[in-house]
């Protein structure tokens, strides 16, 4: 865990991978750890029941070099909430969020993730008892601007108010409303239009509340200029499948002296990590998936991309496949290939 909370940290603007289902597991995360000191990894969404009942190490285990890591909660019930969180307190992570932003099926299906913007008094009551549960470990919650035909002011300040009354440490805002009628997911992604002034105007109305934005930002220069009066800003898409820019961020956001990207000896970190995971019964696509996006835009990027993804499904495959595919990339010539 780390020692200094950012939430308290004046003048501090924070930068965070966003969680995303699927996608921000404990190997994709040990990964964007080798490229960024200081950014803080989400998980991905963990609901409360299965906190409770499944697999603890599986689903709550991370390598202790994911510092700062934050895990993300889904649920809607208060006591099954603070029964969780006490468990991810306990298991040493250095932030616990609650999920009120998902617009998945299986989500709403289980009343919580985006649908609850319907219900702020109830986001209220489940971020108290997990602050309650939490002890030293700051609890912040993740929304939305509102859901369907909500007035985005009125909604994003009723959860805002709650989340403030319950005693977060902060709120991250994705910047777009959540359509759970009439579009997909995916489509929730890129099509309901992002707001960014609604988020700026949140922060001016709370004041010394942390207030960090999140969605549709895609490079380092977009994350420094939208994060100008707010207190963090989030990348996910972009992070994950363009993961080199993440080399940016600590000279960006932390003053860290700009280095390049030690590739060779990323990829060697990664093989050994690999093969540490197989050791325990793991596969190598379990790891590799989330490095194809490594060298987007750099000659041979296309072939590290087919290595990797034809290659580390198959029975045979061992982790020396990494610097196979690595070898196919030409990070000296000045010709760019298309990603």
């Amino acid at each position: 865990m780390t020692t200094q909370d950012p939430y308290e940290s004046e003048g501090h603007r924070l930068f965070a991978v966003a969680p995303m289902i699927d996608w921000t597991d404990r190997h994709c995360r040990f990964f964007h750890r080798q490229l960024s000191r200081h950014a803080r990894l989400f998980t991905e969404m963990i609901v409360d029941q299965a906190i409770l009942h499944g697999d603890r190490e599986r689903l709550l285990g991370f390598d202790p070099v994911e510092y700062p890591v934050v895990i993300q909660i889904g649920g809607s019930d208060p006591e099954r909430l603070a029964k969780a969180t006490a468990m991810a307190a306990a298991w040493g992570y250095d932030e616990i969020n609650l999920n009120v932003g998902c617009p998945s099926d299986r989500v709403q299906s289980g009343t919580f993730g985006a649908c609850l913007m319907r219900e702020p008094n109830l986001v209220g009551e489940c971020l108290a008892a997990m602050v309650e549960s939490a002890g030293a470990v700051p609890v912040t919650v993740k929304c939305r601007l509102g859901v369907d035909d909500q007035d985005i002011e009125t909604a994003l300040d009723a959860l805002a108010d709650a989340a403030v009354s319950a005693g977060v440490a902060g709120i991250w805002v994705h910047a777009r409303k959540a359509w759970l009628e009439g579009l997909s997911p995916r489509e929730n992604r890129d099509i309901p239009p992002l707001d960014y002034d609604r988020v700026h105007r949140l922060k001016a109305r709370l004041g010394g509340m942390f207030v960090g934005l999140n969605g549709g930002l895609r490079t380092i220069d977009d994350a420094l200029s939208q994060s100008h009066g707010l207190d963090g800003v989030m990348l996910g898409r972009a992070a994950y499948q363009t993961p080199d820019i993440l080399a940016e961020v600590d000279a960006a956001f932390h003053g860290d002296e700009a280095r390049p990207i030690d590739h060779a000896a990323l990829i060697e970190t990664m093989i050994d990590y690999a093969a540490g995971h197989m050791a325990k019964g793991g596969r190598l696509n379990q790891v590799t998936r989330h490095m194809t996006g490594l060298f987007s835009g750099k000659p041979g990027a296309r072939r590290w991309r087919q290595i990797l993804s034809e290659n580390s499904t198959r029975p045979d495959a061992r982790p020396d496949l990494i610097r196979e595919a690595f070898q196919a990339v030409r990070l000296d010539e000045s010709k760019v290939e298309a990603a």
